[in-house]
């Protein structure tokens, strides 16, 4: 019996302040993973030197986002700095149905947006993930490191990244980071675990005959 059963993929949303190494992670677990896939964002940005449409970001017009959003096609948007950004559902709903996990890096205000989606299929794959640093001063470290902004520019990042890391307690999980192979490691424990979830895996419809058939025969 067992060999038939089916898993329902998972949506991780994962969340964290910048210089939390959530990206990286992601991306990193989806690279090592065949069954995972990194959700592409969509935006109305322009895109920068180097940047693939349909890899780094789905690039739209800001007429062409309004109007799928309308239509219900976004799973969360928000409109950043004067650009809109969101998930399309398209990329999510199609792999959960065949058994694939899907990870979203977004900030608390979309993974509040996915956890209010009216739609079973969304809430019953749906786990999520905070990364946090693990002191002040390392944090400060990793917004530092690029060396590209001013004294007050990196204050305002490090208000912003206070703000996002009040909101951990609202997650399933909690990633407190450390090194990067320490952070793979307890990312895959979590995904590990959630793929044997009972709850997941269904019976096959020639399983299910089968076994209503074995039942008559008793």
């Amino acid at each position: 019996m067992s060999s038939n059963l089916q898993r329902s993929g998972i949506l991780c949303v994962v969340s964290g302040p910048s210089g939390s190494g959530k990206t990286t992670l992601c991306r990193a677990f989806t690279a090592a993973d065949e069954n995972a896939f990194y959700a592409t964002s969509a935006t109305t940005r322009s895109p920068r030197e180097g940047e693939k449409d349909g890899d780094d970001y789905f690039f739209l017009t800001r007429d062409d986002f309004e109007k799928r959003a309308t239509r219900g096609e976004f799973l969360e948007y928000a409109e950043v700095h004067g650009n809109l950004y969101g998930t399309l559902k398209s990329e999510v709903i199609e792999h959960i149905r065949a058994g694939r996990d899907v990870l979203m890096d977004i900030d608390v205000q979309g993974a509040d947006l996915v956890r209010g989606v009216n739609d079973t299929i969304i809430q019953n794959a749906l786990i999520d993930i905070f990364i946090l640093p693990p002191n002040d001063e390392e944090l400060a470290n990793r917004l530092d490191s690029r060396g590209t902004e001013t004294r007050e520019q990196l204050d305002l990042r490090l208000h912003n990244a206070h703000e996002e890391m009040s909101h951990w307690q609202e997650y399933g999980y909690t990633i407190v980071s450390g090194s990067r192979e320490q952070d793979l490691a307890a990312f895959e424990a979590v995904l590990t675990a959630e793929r044997h979830r009972s709850s997941r895996y269904r019976a096959s419809d020639f399983e299910i005959k089968n076994s209503s058939q074995a039942e008559l025969d008793l």
